[in-house]
């Protein structure tokens, strides 16, 4: 099977800032990989490149099996900032998402999804407070909610614990081993599949399959989990020199 993310050799360059330097790295279909750093050592840059947000200076990305471009429609990107509308509800921004994903012979099946996709991460779907006046933990959950709208197989989230307390972050953290055993629809083959970066591993630690270190834009240790090894990573390390 196809892994869910490949990078062969890629690097990204910012001018003269290398964001990733020649990495080398998969992870494989199914459960939930980790991506940890400190601020600046590429983890952002490695998971919009995988949203198709970002393409690399120099190598190759692979997202289930093509280009991010040609698996856009089975891929959903989360922010470590809300991209949501503040004046309006959460409902009232699904509802807004949901016209952008609906094509015109399939509008009634994606207007009936924002109703779903706030109760499976615990909001009420007929809730009257505009994001603005949401507590961070409930603009996490609207976030993930407009990332699961679309249903993809791949989910990439950018620091979705920020800003978050101890118990709100824990909660996210069930809300997406759910989101894994939910079951593909369609013709979709395999397993859904989460990618994370985070500065807070013990979040994570009990629960993800496995864990890829950055520094500096270079893998430096890899951590493979005995139920999957679904991490291939490079033996690239980081030089003294590196800024």
């Amino acid at each position: 099977m196809q892994p869910a993310v490949e990078l062969v050799d890629v690097s990204r360059l910012y001018g003269n800032f290398a964001a990733l330097r020649r990495v080398t790295c998969s992870f494989a279909v199914g459960g939930m990989h980790t991506l940890l750093g400190e601020n600046g050592a590429g983890k952002s840059t490695l998971l919009r490149m995988a949203a198709g947000l970002v393409t690399p200076t120099a190598g190759v990305v692979r997202v289930l099996g093509g280009t991010p471009a040609q698996n856009r429609h089975r891929i959903a990107y989360m922010s470590h900032a809300a991209m949501l509308y503040d004046e309006l509800t959460p409902m009232e921004n699904l509802r807004y998402f949901a016209r952008l994903h609906c094509s015109a012979d399939a509008c009634s099946l994606c207007h009936a999804s924002p109703e779903m996709a706030l109760r499976a991460v615990g909001l009420d779907p007929h809730l009257k407070r505009s994001v603005s006046q949401l507590s961070q933990g409930m603009r996490q959950r609207a976030s993930l909610a407009a990332a699961i709208l679309a249903d993809p197989e791949l989910l990439l989230l950018d620091e979705p614990f920020s800003n978050m307390d101890v118990n709100g972050a824990r909660e996210l953290v069930v809300l997406l081993q759910d989101f894994l055993t939910w079951p593909l629809t369609g013709n979709a083959q395999g397993a859904r599949t989460v990618i994370v970066t985070t500065h807070q591993h013990e979040l994570v630690r009990d629960v993800a399959d496995t864990t890829m270190y950055l520094r500096h834009g270079s893998i430096v240790t890899e951590d493979h989990s005995p139920v999957t090894g679904a991490i291939e990573a490079s033996s690239a390390k980081v030089e003294a020199s590196a800024a």
